[in-house]
């Protein structure tokens, strides 16, 4: 019998209470856990909660579009569906079904090098864009073996994490005694070549090969000048949704230093905490062309598979229209920082489910 997607999920929070009854613990815990005291990911959700909204009246929004362009391709909305391992625990198909979903709904995809699906069967699932990230797991010409696979799978551009040095100690699965799947069978030895990536891997990567370079986790002004210098694509601010460098900032705390030391050079995308279609709203109007969601997605494709990730992003764009009519903004081309008010009063005690207050989990 199939679902009805569209009545049986009509808010953001259902999502969240469906993926939350399909999961196991284990499953769950790493969804929305993150390193030690977990104050990153609560100081993810501070910053956007911190900012407070600026709307106009008596402007025509009788048509509010939320299209825009990335790296050259028109998107439905200015997100993507950011790369995340082991997706296999919320749908048998992975990093398939999440660039399936993203495709069918018209915004691009970021697989994980953490997959179990091949660079061709992501991009045979979709013909929109799709982009391979990777955690450098070798030495010799690893790097570059992967970069020539995403070119020849016919990628749209290839991203390297950059804030993964060392493995954080995510407590959430430590004190379970938990060994995610996907790790089984690693040689640990392998986690040393990560530690040592530096600029000079950019610069060679940047003069070798002719495919968008997208470097994921810069976290302050210095970094993102020295990836513009070196003439990276996209600079990703990230702190990987707080599962990283505890007691970090917060995303949006960081994006304004980037967007000034970049001058425009380079495309901003952002991820860390970012729920609701108000929260896209302040990232764009902050100087990012994009948002990345995470946990969101995810929520989507463990609730109902691909067709489940397609009708959140339905509601998030519902919320994002709404969000820009109520501002008196017509075109996100027009959101700029004049719509926003630092200093509001925290309302809600930040944590990675304080987006979503109706839930009861």
């Amino acid at each position: 019998m199939t679902r009805d997607l569209e009545t049986e999920f009509l808010t953001l929070h259902e999502f969240v209470a469906a993926a939350h009854a399909r999961l196991d613990a284990n499953g769950w815990d790493y969804l929305i856990g993150a390193a030690e005291t977990e104050t990153t990911a609560a100081r993810n959700r501070r910053a956007l909660d911190s900012i407070a909204l600026r709307p106009r009246v008596l402007i025509d929004v009788s048509d509010v579009d939320t299209a825009h362009t990335f790296l050259g391709r028109a998107q439905r909305l200015p997100i993507l569906l950011a790369p995340v391992g082991g997706l296999e625990t919320f749908d048998p198909e992975g990093a398939v079904a999440a660039a399936r979903a993203a495709g069918d709904f018209g915004v691009p995809a970021m697989v994980s090098s953490v997959s179990q699906r091949t660079k061709a069967e992501v991009r045979a699932a979709s013909d929109h864009q799709a982009f391979f990230q990777l955690y450098v797991r070798g030495g010799g010409r690893f790097i570059e073996e992967h970069v020539e696979q995403a070119i020849e799978a016919g990628l749209d551009g290839f991203c390297l994490t950059v804030d993964t040095a060392h493995y954080s100690r995510r407590e959430r699965d430590i004190v379970k005694r938990f060994q995610k799947p996907w790790r089984r069978g690693i040689d640990l030895d392998a986690y040393e070549y990560q530690k040592g990536l530096t600029w000079d891997d950019v610069a060679r990567i940047r003069k070798a090969y002719d495919i968008p370079l997208i470097l994921k986790g810069v976290a302050t002004a210095e970094d993102a000048r020295i990836a513009a210098d070196h003439g990276v694509e996209v600079v990703y601010v990230s702190n990987h949704g707080g599962r990283q460098l505890d007691h970090g900032r917060g995303a949006m705390e960081v994006l304004p230093e980037v967007v000034e030391a970049v001058g425009g050079k380079v495309t901003i995308v952002v991820d860390g905490g970012f729920y609701r279609g108000t929260d896209i709203v302040k990232a764009i109007a902050m100087g990012a062309d994009a948002v990345g969601l995470g946990r969101l997605y995810c929520y989507g494709l463990a609730a109902a598979g691909p067709p489940g990730v397609v009708r959140l992003l339905e509601i998030l764009e519902h919320e994002v229209q709404t969000a820009m009519g109520l501002l008196g903004v017509a075109r996100l081309a027009d959101l700029d920082a004049i719509y926003l008010h630092h200093g509001a009063p925290q309302v809600t005690a930040p944590t990675v489910l304080s987006a979503f207050p109706l839930l009861d989990i």
